[in-house]
C-alpha cells in the first residue's frame, strides 16, 4: 500500500487550476490546446495538472500582457525544463529571451508616441511620405499593392 500523497503533491483540477490562477477554464483548454500548459487524465478521465502549471500560466498572462505573441510564449516555455521544476538560471534565461524584443517595442512604441500628434495632424492622404507607416517610400519601392512595413 503506498502512502497518500501530501496535499502539495496532490495535481490540480481544471477548476482549481483557474480559481487559483484567475484564469478561466475555457482559457486553460485554450492555452493546452496551444501546447503551452499540459495535463493528464485521471481514471474518470478528468484533466489534472502539475502545481507548477500555476506559474507557466502566470507566465503566459505577463507575457500577453506585454504584448508577446503566444507563439513566443510557447517558444519560451518550451525552452524550460520539463522533468523537474525550473530554477533560477531556467527562469533568467526564459526572461532574457523576451527582453530584446522588449527594447525594440518600447523603442518602436515610443517612436509612434513622439510623431503621432504630427500625424494625425498633417491630413496627408498620401503614404507616400509618412515617418511611421512608410518612411522614405520603402513600401513603394516594393511594388504596387497592399504593404506592411513594421520599422525596428
Amino acid at each position: 500500500m503506498t502512502a497518500p500523497r501530501c496535499i502539495h503533491e496532490r495535481p490540480l483540477s481544471v477548476g482549481e487550476v483557474a480559481e487559483r490562477s484567475g484564469v478561466t477554464v475555457s482559457a486553460l483548454h485554450f492555452y493546452e490546446s496551444k501546447g503551452l500548459i499540459q495535463s493528464q487524465r485521471n481514471a474518470g478521465n478528468q484533466r489534472r495538472y502539475r502545481r507548477d502549471v500555476l506559474r507557466r500560466v502566470a507566465i503566459i498572462k505577463v507575457a500577453q500582457r506585454l504584448g508577446v505573441p503566444l507563439a513566443d510564449i510557447g517558444t519560451a516555455l518550451d525552452s524550460l525544463p520539463s522533468d523537474h521544476l525550473p530554477t533560477a538560471a531556467d527562469w533568467q534565461r526564459l526572461s532574457e529571451q523576451w527582453r530584446n524584443d522588449l527594447d525594440a517595442r518600447i523603442r518602436q512604441l515610443t517612436r509612434l508616441r513622439d510623431q503621432l500628434t504630427g500625424c494625425i495632424g498633417c491630413g496627408c492622404l498620401s503614404m507616400q511620405d509618412c515617418p511611421l507607416r512608410n518612411p522614405q517610400d520603402t513600401l513603394g519601392q516594393q511594388g504596387t499593392g497592399a504593404r506592411l512595413l513594421e520599422v525596428d
